[in-house]
This record gives structure tokens, C-alpha cells and sequence, in this order.
């Protein structure tokens, strides 16, 4: 898939705020501070379309990129970050529930989880959500440049135990850094895409 444009079109913080176009929809959630930014930026094939923020959980908006005049990737507020009061937290737990059960051009999750640590409490909590409504769901591990190669098996196995992936959903190993992942995630998208045409 060749990106050929991609521009931040739409902030929303409802409902009525969304995209009216029904173009395929590709949700990115994660914990604060996982690199859901530089996984945008990686993805789309651009430097700083989304902020690479020193100071984790400044998302608050459902943030709509409008890619290839095609399709939306969309970023939520990241989740398990304790500055946030705890009235913020339930906002954005209200939020993101309200996309979930009325986006009907939602096509597929990507979560990201941090590949150097044990999935968290959150991140188990997240999974199982999106199974409970019934979501294709992919497992992006980031990070994994930072992670030796002779560890990689047993934390791939430690993932799998701990979200008990699903048949159906999927777990890619990515890196920003060094691009591993990047095309297998292109791919996904661009079947869904481009292979309804």
C-alpha cells in the first residue's frame, strides 16, 4: 500500500463530531506512552504527523488521519496513565465506548502494547472489552528493537498467555525504529481497503 497523502482531519470528543463520509475506520488504542504516535508516523510515511509527546496522556480527543482520501486511522486517548484524574479517565472511557458500539465502519482494532514488559492489567482489561464487542482485533507489540533477539520467543509466549489471543485476531511484533512490522500492518489495512473495490 502506497501512501500517497494523509492529513489530521477531524477532532472529536462525540458522536455527532465523527466523519459523515463511512469510509473504512481503523481504531489505534493503547497505554499512554506505547508509541502510538511514532506507530502513526511510521505507518502513514510521515515525520510528525502525529506528536511524539514527552508528557504521556496528552491525547484527549478521538483524533481522525484521513489517509489516501480512502480511509481513517484513529488515534484515542492512551489508558493506565495515573496523572489523569480519575473524572478525565471516565471521560475518555466514555468516549472511546461510544465509537465502539456505533461505528459501524469500523473495520479492525490495532492495540499496542509495550513488547519489553507483561501485557498489564489495562491492557487484558482493553482486550477483553474489544472481544466483548466483537471487534477483529490485532496485537501491536512495540518496541521490540529494544528487546534482544534470543528474548523475543518468551516474550511472544508470555503475550499469548496473558491476553489468550484469540482465533481470528493476531499478534505483529513492531518496530518504528527499524521498520520491522511496518508492511505487515500496511497490508492489513490495504486488503480491507482497497480489496473491497
Amino acid at each position: 500500500m502506497k501512501i500517497n497523502s494523509c492529513e489530521l482531519t477531524i477532532s472529536a470528543v462525540r458522536q455527532s463530531q465523527y466523519p459523515e463520509d463511512s469510509k473504512p475506520e481503523f481504531l489505534l488504542c493503547g497505554r499512554s506512552n506505547v508509541g502510538k504516535s511514532s506507530f502513526i508516523n511510521s505507518i502513514v510515511e510521515r515525520k510528525n504527523i502525529a506528536r511524539v509527546s514527552s508528557n504521556p496522556g496528552k491525547t484527549q480527543t478521538l483524533n481522525f488521519y484521513y489517509v489516501n482520501e480512502a480511509f481513517y486511522i484513529v488515534d484515542v486517548p492512551g489508558y493506565g496513565y495515573a496523572n489523569v484524574s480519575e473524572e478525565i479517565r471516565q471521560k475518555f472511557g466514555k468516549m472511546i465506548e461510544e465509537y465502539l458500539e456505533h461505528r459501524e465502519c469500523l473495520e479492525r482494532v490495532f492495540m499496542l502494547i509495550d513488547f519489553r514488559i507483561k501485557p498489564t492489567q489495562d491492557d487484558l482489561l482493553m482486550y477483553n472489552f474489544l472481544n466483548y464487542h466483537n471487534l477483529p482485533v490485532t496485537i501491536v507489540a512495540t518496541k521490540v528493537d529494544k528487546v534482544s533477539k534470543n528474548d523475543r520467543d518468551k516474550q511472544i509466549k508470555i503475550i499469548n498467555e496473558t491476553l489468550n489471543i484469540k482465533e481470528g485476531d493476531n499478534l505483529v511484533l513492531f518496530s518504528s525504529r527499524t521498520r520491522l512490522g511496518k508492511p505487515e500492518i500496511q497490508n492489513q489495512i490495504g486488503e480491507i481497503v482497497y480489496g473491497k473495490e
